[in-house]
């Protein structure tokens, strides 16, 4: 019983416990494997359910912060992903939300940038596992809860039974995959948009049916602030700091 009652207690202490910052190899060693899970399409399509997972977080926020109601979120085997929302069907509250999907990924890889340059590796990992609880209690189908859970175990391991070097090369393998993940997401989306010639249902698409902009110019908007967002984080991680 002493246990459990002292088990926040622990996790707060890991979570708040700065690491030394990694060498070279390991930071370059992370960055390669999360090309890697880029470049080969089977370890694309496993890992992006996790990106995927991320990306209807981001909309399922936005849409609460704008005063709309979620309803849910499912998530499917081929990655894609829907979350409902209830209020305007128009105006900024939806703007904002549609908005956020492609960008979610690349601001939290952003934050999660920031807090690797101050030492909180296991406190992110910690904090990716609070970001799935919040998306598990809102998930409505079976695919969707699977994949969640699989993502949760996988990083419960790591933060309480991996050793201090396993758990700091986690966390920048992982910032790294949202970095990069997030613009190579917006490109796919955009090779999408061009076999359906800009009729289909994507981010995109649906931003340029509630605005007078046409979805190609939202496609440039996602993918400016993906980049701008790896090339500040990656910038942070490398010790080369643009800002």
């Amino acid at each position: 019983m002493d246990d459990v009652l002292s088990l926040p207690g622990q996790i707060w202490d890991r979570a708040t416990t700065v690491q030394p910052a990694p060498d070279q190899v390991v930071l370059l060693g992370t960055l390669a494997v999360a090309l890697v899970c880029l470049a080969v399409p089977v370890l694309w399509h496993l890992t992006r359910h996790f990106l995927t997972i991320v990306h209807e977080a981001a909309h399922g926020l936005v849409a609460v912060l704008s005063g709309r109601r979620l309803s849910g979120i499912r998530l499917h085997s081929d990655t894609s992903g829907l979350t409902v929302s209830v209020g305007k069907p128009r105006g900024p509250g939806m703007v904002a939300t549609a908005f956020a999907g492609y960008v979610g990924p690349a601001v939290l890889g952003l934050g999660a940038a920031w807090l690797l340059g101050r030492g909180y590796a296991v406190g992110l990992l910690w904090l990716l596992l609070v970001v799935l609880v919040l998306v598990l209690v809102q998930i409505r189908n079976w695919y969707g809860l699977w994949s969640v859970l699989v993502s949760g175990v996988v990083l419960v391991g790591v933060s309480w039974w991996g050793s201090a070097a396993v758990q700091v090369a986690v966390a920048y393998a992982v910032t790294w995959y949202l970095l990069l993940g997030a613009p190579r997401a917006v490109l796919e989306m955009q090779a999408q948009r061009r076999r359906t010639r800009g009729r289909g249902t994507s981010d995109a698409d649906v931003l340029g049916r509630l605005t007078p902009l046409p979805g190609g110019f939202w496609v440039a908007a996602l993918l400016l602030v993906c980049v701008g967002a790896l090339v500040l984080g990656g910038s942070w991680i490398l010790d080369r700091p643009l800002l």
